[in-house]
């Protein structure tokens, strides 16, 4: 695969939150193999936040700055994920004011929606924790 050049969540765990695949100017593609660490129960069900958390980071690499920050999220979990299963996350910027970006993400599992959401992305002049 080539190098890409992401310019945030250097330090992220990619087991965890998902791979990026492609990227592009306001957008991103990432995947994620679930795992037993991820689950819940017995039934395998996949905890929610591993797939919020893909899905954060899609949005993220598709603002690609260092200094971005969640800001909130309008969500939706559409179908249970289960261990074993891989995810995609597909992140496309919808709009963009000033340090604030809209990002829609969808979370795809064999051509099948199960999560979407809008990301409120904000393009900060430091680092969140930076005094």
């Amino acid at each position: 695969m080539e190098a890409m050049n992401i310019h945030t969540h250097s330090g992220i765990n990619t087991t965890l939150c998902g791979t990026p695949v492609k990227i592009g100017e306001g957008y991103s593609l990432v995947t994620l193999q679930t795992t037993p660490e991820m689950g819940v129960d017995d039934y395998g069900l996949v905890h929610g936040g591993f797939v919020f958390g893909m899905a954060d980071y899609a949005a993220m690499i598709a603002v690609n700055h260092p200094n971005v920050a969640l800001g909130a999220a309008d969500i939706r979990f559409l179908k249970p994920v289960r261990i074993g299963d891989t995810l995609m996350a597909e992140a496309r910027q919808e709009s963009k004011d000033g340090k604030k970006q809209n990002v829609f993400v969808r979370v795809i599992r064999d051509g099948e929606h199960v999560f979407e959401g809008t990301f409120v992305c904000f393009v900060l002049k430091n680092h969140v924790l930076e005094k």
